[in-house]
């Protein structure tokens, strides 16, 4: 495997799920790349298949009534969606982990700290053929919890998820994450349960962990600051496709797809000087989706050339668009 090929690459990811009003083509040919130590922002409104993604790639979706119609996650040069079930069950909480969105639903009410943590070590172990007894075990989990910046480990690893904070409870499943030294970790909104301050912490905290250890991250959210924050390259997401890539900085300086511009204008600015009302329209149905650009009906820039899906144009080197707007010849 080359050492400059990405280290989770997904091409052209088709997902569908059966309802009761018929198939919902819900993802529509994704692709994507996380390079190894890169920190990648996916971002778009609620409901475009931001989570459908990140639980493919973790083999998390349930199936059915979902069904992966077409294409490829390649982990390490690896296909995970032709791999074993078994064998792709021993890279999830070992080389890829997930940092879930809401700590109390992640965490069990009933056991300790320490228990549900030296769980996951001992699930590890197995899985990698290692043998460590429960001394060894609860020195891994002191030791992440001193990593996550939660000094008082013994009182932690003996206490109820319920005898601690939000922000405690964000940095536990931070550090369950980390247990088994992934080599990628997958993010879903941390923090949006937490109060702003706190949620600044965290991703603080976990943008040192990701450059310390050396990992590479897959950012999911809604959040434009969180991604110009914490991201290098940033990948926008609408109604189950990416229509547009580029490095962070380049994308707020120069955002080229019309849904990424109505996207940052709802912005609101520090200094109040003007009033946002958000993108017209809403997301389309996705049993009966509409023909070609799937924006078309809710961007002022539309055409009858938009019933035909745009493929990704270059707009600058690393930077693409998925809009006719950038064809070469509209600009001939």
């Amino acid at each position: 495997m080359p050492d400059d090929a990405p280290l989770l690459s997904v091409r052209d990811l088709r997902v569908s799920f059966r309802t009761f009003d018929g198939q919902a083509d819900v993802l529509q040919g994704v692709n994507l790349d996380v390079p190894r130590g890169t920190r990648v922002g996916l971002v778009g409104e609620s409901g475009c298949g931001k989570s459908v993604t990140m639980k493919t790639i973790m083999g998390t979706l349930a199936t059915p009534p979902a069904r992966v119609t077409h294409g490829q996650i390649m982990f390490d040069g690896q296909d995970l969606l032709t791999m074993p079930a078994a064998r792709r069950n021993r890279l999830k909480g070992t080389d890829m982990s997930m940092v879930f969105q809401d700590p109390t639903t992640s965490l069990n009410p009933v056991f300790r700290v320490g228990h549900q943590m030296e769980d996951i070590v001992r699930w590890s172990d197995r899985r990698r053929g290692i043998q460590r007894n429960h001394k060894a075990r609860k020195a891994r989990v002191l030791e992440v919890l001193e990593m996550v910046r939660l000094a008082d480990g013994e009182r932690i690893y003996d206490a109820f998820p319920i005898q601690l904070s939000g922000g405690m409870r964000q940095r536990i499943i931070i550090g369950m994450a980390l247990l088994n030294e992934p080599r990628l970790l997958i993010a879903d909104e941390p923090g949006t349960a937490l109060d702003v301050t706190t949620q600044d912490e965290i991703l603080r905290l976990m943008d040192d962990l990701v450059r310390e250890e050396g990992l590479s991250l897959l950012m999911i959210t809604h959040n434009l600051g969180v991604v110009r924050q914490m991201t290098d390259h940033v990948y926008v997401m609408y109604a189950g496709s990416v229509v547009e890539d580029s490095p962070t900085a380049e994308l707020f300086d120069n955002p080229s797809h019309p849904y990424t511009k109505a996207l940052l204008a709802c912005v609101p600015k520090l200094d109040g000087t003007a009033t946002y009302e958000g993108i017209g329209g809403s997301l389309p149905d996705y049993t009966d989706p509409p023909a070609g650009c799937r924006f078309h009906p809710r961007c002022p820039h539309a055409t009858d050339r938009c019933l035909t899906r745009p493929p990704a144009f270059t707009v600058r080197p690393g930077h693409t668009a998925a809009c006719w707007l950038h064809e070469p010849e509209a600009h001939a």
